[in-house]
């Protein structure tokens, strides 16, 4: 059995992380994706990301109706700062005989180094690595494993997308369309009122 394992705040999710799961399903012939919604990244300490519940919510608006995905809260249980060794260890415990693929965006594949425990995590998984489209996709140098994504190059992030709905700009066709009209319905990502 092969996994693939999708880490990230997705924050919101947008068009650009279902492609990369179904590329990931294609090119590596994955029976599943878990997209993994970290609580807090401990790279980004001052992140304010939205709440775990609406996260999660778009999360499984996005990926209703698809049975080769899964949404794993496992982390958002956990609270705190989400480490990813607890989470792929998990996945080892669960899954003893599956290969497990872990997706990581391209910017970064650099400080992978600098994970909690990456020696074993390095063990446990091999990264798949998403490019972002025009750049060259780093190599890893041992003990990681890892392959390139090829894709379908898609240049959107979350951080544009929350910008997009701060300057009242329109996100469809970057979203899924139920994700859009939650983050309307629920006035997500307006910038702060100032008294």
């Amino acid at each position: 059995m092969k996994i693939g394992l999708f880490g990230g705040s997705f924050d919101p999710v947008h068009i650009g992380h279902l492609l990369v799961a179904q590329a990931a399903r294609e090119e590596l012939a994955l029976q599943r994706v878990f997209f993994i919604l970290a609580a807090q990244s401990p790279f980004k300490p001052e992140s304010q990301p939205a709440s775990a519940v609406e996260r999660l919510r778009l999360l499984r608006l996005a990926l209703a109706g698809d049975a080769t995905t899964a949404v794993d809260d496992q982390e958002v249980r956990r609270g705190g700062v989400s480490y990813t060794i607890d989470t792929v260890r998990q996945y080892r415990k669960n899954f003893p005989q599956a290969e497990l693929f872990y997706l990581i965006g391209a910017d970064h594949a650099g400080q992978l180094s600098l994970w909690r425990e990456a020696a074993e995590l390095a063990h446990l998984v091999e990264f798949v690595i998403i490019p972002r489209p025009g750049e060259m996709v780093p190599r890893l140098e041992a003990p990681f494993r890892s392959r390139a994504l090829r894709g379908f190059p898609f240049g959107v992030s979350s951080s544009e997308i929350r910008a997009r709905c701060r300057d009242g700009l329109g996100i469809d066709h970057l979203t899924p369309p139920a994700v859009a009209e939650a983050i309307k319905n629920n006035r997500l990502y307006l910038p702060a009122k100032t008294s």
